[in-house]
């Protein structure tokens, strides 16, 4: 038992080069490393003396490593979920119909920009060709709209106002 223990600590530098090269983290190749240690200590009784102790402590490390990646990836997938919190139908349409409020509270200019620029998704140049409006108008316009619709859904009265 005092051979393998031995044996096990002058194996400990070692050890950590091997830790470094599969985390590429100092902090986490040291808790690579004590974790394995520990697991060498008490997995004690399967090792077969006269076999290679180098490879055995190696495969429990690459073992032990591996499943800590999976277990972090099965974790960190189930908190892929959206940061943002997701709505349900009712919060849904309650928000569509404040925008929709705040839209029917914009001048017709402002409003009939704002809808074509950003929700018909069409071009100022193309625009201002069909209706002869400088496109510096329709910017002034659809940015007039933006910042009176963030008032309105922020709970303001007026971008004038505020």
């Amino acid at each position: 038992m005092r051979e393998f223990e031995n044996h096990l600590i002058s194996l400990l530098p070692k050890m950590r080069i091997w830790a470094l090269a599969l985390t590429r983290s100092r902090a986490a190749a040291d808790d690579l490393t004590q974790d394995v240690a520990m697991k060498a200590l008490s997995a004690q009784a399967s090792f077969i003396p006269g076999t290679n102790f180098n490879a055995w402590v190696h495969r429990i490390m690459v073992n032990h490593f591996i499943s800590g990646v999976r277990s972090r990836r099965e974790y960190a997938d189930a908190e892929s979920m959206p940061e943002v919190a997701v709505n349900g139908a009712h919060e849904d349409h309650t928000a569509l119909r404040e925008v929709g409020w705040a839209l029917d509270r914009l001048p017709a200019e402002q409003r009939q920009a704002f809808s074509r620029i950003v929700l018909d998704d069409e071009s100022y140049e193309a625009i201002s060709a069909e209706t002869g409006e400088a496109v510096g108008t329709l910017k002034s316009r659809v940015h007039g709209a933006r910042v009176q619709i963030r008032c309105y859904m922020g709970g303001k009265r007026s971008a004038v106002a505020a």
